[in-house]
């Protein structure tokens, strides 16, 4: 199966991308980890990422949709694959087509997690990062036992300017404004499944699964 899973900031999808990922023996392909591994193994299309990105620009669409193509185009990727976190626009979305059809096949379905902006906003801004060990915990889900002590290692907590409100409600703007689009543009190929995105964990990849039993997955 061929799967791009879509949501704002906070919705779960890292996490529910590696379950989904493993439930369907298929890899699991961010953008993030594409760019590493092209800046790392110093190749043509990283050094020119690396490029942008040292001068504090945003990498083009071009130089992105290459990295794709090329990932996609690796053997483990033949039998299906999941996209998280490309394509962010409908520009990405429609290259992202073409290049699927020049490879002879296309994309399967788009899962689109559902979440609401003040649940965004609780789960993100709640957030608090260990100074000394880097761990996550949650003021509310996951909480230290002393306030503000890391249990861990017992290093000082802070919350990273990245989960502050003021931050999130202008990532979710942002996506509002260039990544929403994607559900009407999907919607109307008939490829979109949305499922809520609240609750537990193991809850909102049950409904996943689920959803992906109905088309086949």
């Amino acid at each position: 199966m061929r799967l791009v899973l879509v949501g704002p900031p906070g919705a779960g999808k890292g996490t529910q991308a590696e379950f989904i990922a493993a439930h369907l023996s298929v890899p699991k392909i961010s953008t993030g980890d594409i760019f590493r591994a092209n800046v790392s193994q110093g190749t043509p299309l990283g050094v020119e990422a690396k490029r942008y990105m040292d001068a504090g620009k945003l990498v083009p669409d071009e130089v992105t949709i290459n990295m794709v193509r090329d990932r996609l185009a690796e053997p483990d990727a033949s039998e299906g694959f999941l996209l998280d976190g490309f394509p962010r626009t409908t520009p990405q979305a429609a290259a992202l087509d073409k290049l699927l059809a020049d490879l002879g096949t296309s994309l399967d379905l788009v899962l689109e997690l559902v979440v609401d902006d003040d649940e965004v906003i609780r789960r993100l801004s709640g957030r608090r990062t260990c100074r000394g060990c880097g761990k996550i915990w949650h003021v509310e889900f996951d909480a230290t036992t002393r306030d503000g002590i890391c249990d861990r290692c017992g290093g000082e907590l802070f919350q990273r300017d990245d989960d502050k409100p003021e931050t999130i409600a202008a990532r979710l703007r942002e996506y509002a404004e260039k990544t929403a689009p994607l559900v009407d543009y999907y919607g109307a190929q008939g490829k979109l499944v949305g499922i809520d995105a609240t609750g537990p964990v193991e809850d909102v990849t049950v409904r996943a699964i689920d959803a992906l039993r109905s088309y086949g997955g």
